[in-house]
């Protein structure tokens, strides 16, 4: 009886092994409709953000996303040009990223929607590097030699856990630093319309900030200008500590979603190794406007000029990835650009921004027009964090300078036309006195950099002088 035991155990064990190496089975469906943006699958299940292969005879195959589901419809989003694809095409899921299970674990069990997600590298390797929204060189340098990996699909730090906004942040512009201080974790909007420099501020906080590592993410932008910003803006100082995520404007959708949440996950691996990390993120606009073509192409109802719900639902969700990470840590001090149309402050996206994030700062045409060089309108502008940040006699200075800045604005058209008569506003005759002296401090060229301390010294100054 023992004998016939063993050879039932060692029979068993076989088997076991057998099992284990076994692929496991897979279930396909087949491609039933192309909408415009949306493909629609018939039997196949699968959670929303899984990641599907549709192909045909012949090896032609195109990677897509699970967007959303009615009934026995699945409905997916692709990532690339849907070209060659015929009615029938085979849908099967990819391969899931994680470790298979053992036998006598829960096999069918339904998995995290983090394990579903999609793992993309991460790493020191990428410092210097330009990859696409899916993680593949655009550089030209080969590949990226990178093992770390990690799910696009991370959860924002617990809010109680994050250390507080306490420490300055230089980011070699004297305008923010004196007047808009940053700090360590900060979340801020650019709000800009086209072709007012934001691109070029952008490039100038990318070199001469004091963050270990800089993560851009050029989101929806034209493929001409990833280039431009690359060699020209950022250069090759900049580009030494960054890592650049480009999505331009003729990839999917999908892709333009995916880039931003990249960005962002290479930002969180960084700050996670308790590094100083500065997101920059160009647009946060165009990333709304890839998640209202999906919402708007499977269904999803608008509600304000043509933007779904689930727009203002994803927003916060990707900005409260970013800040700072528990007490000791590393920390992810963001800018993300916001796209006024027609200069207009009360557009839908901008409006939601400013909600969720810790500042903006507004950039006006009429500046830039006029040559003023960053075009930071320091009067719409403000840093919710700046108070926690600066000493008493600096945040004194900030309100002094800015009271006699907007005094002065509020009368320009009468000292223009010769109505003004000094005298009259001791105020008014402070600000007429010392706006030059103001204009000049608040423009810096472009190859020029101005850090923290030198920033404040200047402001202390400017005021001295005039006592």
């Amino acid at each position: 009886m023992a004998i016939l035991n063993e050879a039932w155990r060692g029979h068993l064990d076989g088997c076991r092994k057998l099992v284990e190496a076994a692929t496991p089975y897979a279930t396909c469906g087949t491609l039933t409709r192309i909408n415009g943006l949306v493909m629609e699958a018939n039997g196949i299940k699968l959670p929303l953000g899984s990641g599907v292969r549709v192909s045909v005879g012949g090896g032609i195959g195109v990677e897509a996303e699970v967007v959303g589901f009615h009934g026995e419809k699945l409905y997916m989003m692709p990532t690339d040009d849907v070209f060659g694809l015929a009615p029938g095409a085979q849908v099967a899921p990819l391969e899931a990223s994680h470790p298979r299970p053992r036998v006598g674990e829960k096999i069918f069990a339904r998995r995290r929607a983090q394990d579903r997600a999609k793992h993309l590298p991460v790493g020191d390797k990428l410092l210097g590097r330009v990859v696409d929204g899916a993680g593949r060189p655009l550089d030209r340098l080969g590949p990226l030699n990178t093992g770390e990996m990690r799910s696009l699909a991370s959860r924002p730090v617990n809010p109680l856990q994050r250390a507080a906004i306490d420490r300055s942040l230089d980011v070699g512009v004297r305008t923010i630093n004196a007047m808009l201080t940053v700090g360590r974790g900060q979340r801020v909007g650019l709000f800009a319309g086209s072709g007012v420099g934001k691109s070029v501020l952008l490039g100038m906080m990318a070199r001469y900030t004091a963050a270990e590592v800089v993560v851009v993410g050029l989101i929806g932008e034209r493929g001409r200008e990833v280039k431009e910003f690359i060699e020209q803006i950022l250069g090759s100082e900049g580009l030494r500590r960054s890592v650049v995520v480009a999505a331009p404007a003729d990839t999917s959708p999908l892709m333009r979603l995916q880039g931003a949440a990249y960005a962002t996950t290479v930002a969180e691996h960084f700050r996670d190794q308790g590094r100083q990390v500065l997101l920059i993120m160009d647009s946060l606009t165009r990333y709304a406007m890839a998640q209202r073509e999906i919402a708007l192409a499977i269904g999803e109802p608008p509600v304000t000029r043509g933007y779904p719900p689930s727009v203002f639902a994803r927003l916060p969700q990707l900005v409260e990835r970013a800040g700072n990470g528990p007490e000791g840590g590393g920390s992810i001090t963001a800018f993300y650009t916001v796209l006024a149309e027609g200069d207009d402050q009360q557009d839908p996206i901008a409006d939601s921004a400013r909600a969720i994030l810790d500042g903006h700062f507004v950039l006006t045409r009429a500046l830039a027009e006029a040559g003023h060089y960053p075009a930071i309108d320091i009067e719409q502008s403000i840093s919710r964090a700046m108070h926690g940040l600066v000493k008493p006699t600096h945040f004194e200075l900030v309100r002094r300078f800015k009271q006699l800045y907007s005094r002065y604005q509020r009368s320009r058209d009468l000292i223009a036309v010769g109505a003004y008569a000094p005298g009259g506003d001791p105020l008014l005759d402070k600000a007429v006195a010392m706006y030059p002296q103001f204009e000049a401090f608040l423009q810096q060229k472009m190859n020029e950099r101005d850090n923290y301390e030198d920033s404040v010294v200047k402001l202390h100054r400017l005021f001295d002088q005039a006592l």
